[in-house]
């Protein structure tokens, strides 16, 4: 069958409306779940993730949605960074994992300029991984996790509420006292800092950043220590600590989340992977995805429990 035909976001969209319609089939009526519809059974498959907070709980989704669906699962959630995982699936360690489409056109597929439209990125993805390395990209999330920056709530009330790039940059322009904390690589990366100074046509002086680990500027920027943050935008510390989002054009590289999966082991089920990680993704807008990860990094619940209430909820299982 030819990748058009296969994979073409149209039958992928399709697929996610039926799964996720409001009429209940036979299969939803007997077992409560609308993935029922979609049999695994006789289906092994090793589900891996990454070692972040939103992956944790993506993984867990796609472990037990599969276990629904009557798979034998590895649960291997939890790998490691980004290269740990993509070794895993591109050595047979694991079948599938969730990767976003940003990161699978720059640093696994080396290419530059990704488009800004999801489903171009996407599907361009898709296409070569595909032909280059035999991995399917199913389904698109709706939330996209990319860099971004927080104000600081003093400063938010201060302004009178929230900025956009154009005027956070001026306003750090114009108040030399600015501080705006970042994570180590983000002012050197070529998806980071420079992509705001570009558009925004005004650079960041050296002495009003100031470099953190990751998780410390989010509580920096909430104790009003920063007056911005650079943060991951569906990070569910932004609205546990009262954090407010600078509004973002289109100016960060898009990072929406597709499930990964072997060629050989899509082909196994290909409606079933289809539908499964359709639905689970379908609902996952950003205000979704950060009040589920808030659950974890602010509230400290276990990633499988959340993972599994939010199928529950979303009436994909029981």
């Amino acid at each position: 069958m030819s990748f058009s035909k296969k994979f073409s976001l149209l039958a992928i969209a399709a697929v996610s409306a039926l799964t996720l319609s409001g009429c209940a089939s036979e299969a939803d009526t007997a077992s409560g779940g609308a993935l029922a519809e979609f049999d695994l059974s006789g289906v092994s498959v090793s589900v891996g993730s990454k070692d972040f907070d939103e992956q944790l709980v993506l993984g867990e989704m796609v472990v037990a949605a599969f276990e629904a669906a009557g798979a034998t699962v590895d649960n291997k959630v939890n790998l490691g960074g980004t290269n740990v995982a993509r070794a895993a699936l591109e050595s047979g360690e694991i079948d599938i994992y969730m990767e976003y489409n940003g990161t699978g056109w720059t640093v696994h597929l080396g290419q530059e300029d990704p488009s800004f439209d999801p489903e171009v990125l996407t599907s361009g993805v898709a296409e070569r991984d595909l032909a280059e390395n035999n991995i399917v990209w199913v389904g698109r999330s709706p939330f996209n996790n990319t860099y971004g920056f927080v104000s600081s709530p003093a400063l938010t009330e201060a302004n009178g509420g929230g900025f956009d790039l154009q005027s956070m940059m001026e306003y750090v322009q114009a108040n030399p006292d600015t501080i705006v904390c970042m994570e180590s690589e983000f002012p050197s990366r070529p998806d980071g800092l420079i992509l705001t100074e570009t558009y925004t046509g005004i650079e960041l002086p050296d002495n009003q950043q100031r470099i953190l680990d990751t998780g410390i500027i989010y509580t920096e920027t909430a104790d009003n220590n920063c007056d911005f943050g650079e943060v991951f935008t569906t990070d569910g510390r932004i609205p546990a600590l009262g954090l407010t989002l600078v509004e973002d054009p289109g100016v960060n590289i898009l990072y929406n989340v597709s499930g990964t999966i072997r060629g050989d082991k899509y082909n196994e089920a290909p409606e079933a992977f289809d539908g499964i990680i359709n639905a689970i993704l379908a609902p996952l807008d950003n205000i979704k995805m950060a009040e589920l990860n808030g659950k974890v990094s602010a509230e400290g619940e276990d990633p499988a429990d959340v993972a599994r209430q939010y199928l529950v909820d979303e009436g994909l299982i029981d």
